[in-house]
């Protein structure tokens, strides 16, 4: 069984500076697993939170309800606990602690059947950097096509 990516955080990268990044586990209900597999999920408004310094919680990511479930749905925008050791999560807890970084989640897919989320430590920029990147991206796209058109 390979990797499956069911979510990407696609303006993650773009609103941020990706300092490092880990892989967690998420503790989700029977419903909220079977909603994942059908890539019923988004990262869009998402962030991980550290409460006390010791449990890593997923914040505001919606998976929605499962269409066959009935009344034991499960609420599509509640937090789910990610699994992490302590030693991690005190790490990222220390780094958090900084002015300007905060902890996302970049992807979610599938591994060995069981649902993971990429997180990362980021900061994020400033307008001025955006900027300064889209004009470099859009600097190397030229000069790749000039290379293309010369062959």
């Amino acid at each position: 069984m390979g990797v499956k990516v069911v979510a990407t955080n696609r303006k993650a990268r773009h609103e941020y500076f990706i300092l490092e990044q880990h892989e967690a586990g998420i503790a989700l209900q029977g419903t909220e697993i079977k909603s994942i597999r059908n890539g019923q999920i988004s990262l869009a408004e998402a962030y991980v939170e550290i409460r006390n310094g010791r449990e890593a919680w997923l914040i505001d990511a919606h998976i929605a309800p499962y269409e066959q479930a009935n009344r034991y749905n499960h609420e599509p925008r509640r937090p789910r606990k990610l699994l992490l050791h302590r030693k991690e999560i005190s790490r990222l807890w220390d780094t958090v602690r900084q002015k300007g970084v905060t902890i996302i989640p970049l992807s979610v897919y599938l591994k060995e059947g069981r649902a993971k989320v990429e997180i990362a430590v980021a900061k994020g920029k400033k307008l001025y950097d955006k900027r300064d990147e889209m004009a470099r991206r859009d600097a190397q796209r030229e000069i790749d096509r000039q290379l293309r058109g010369r062959d």
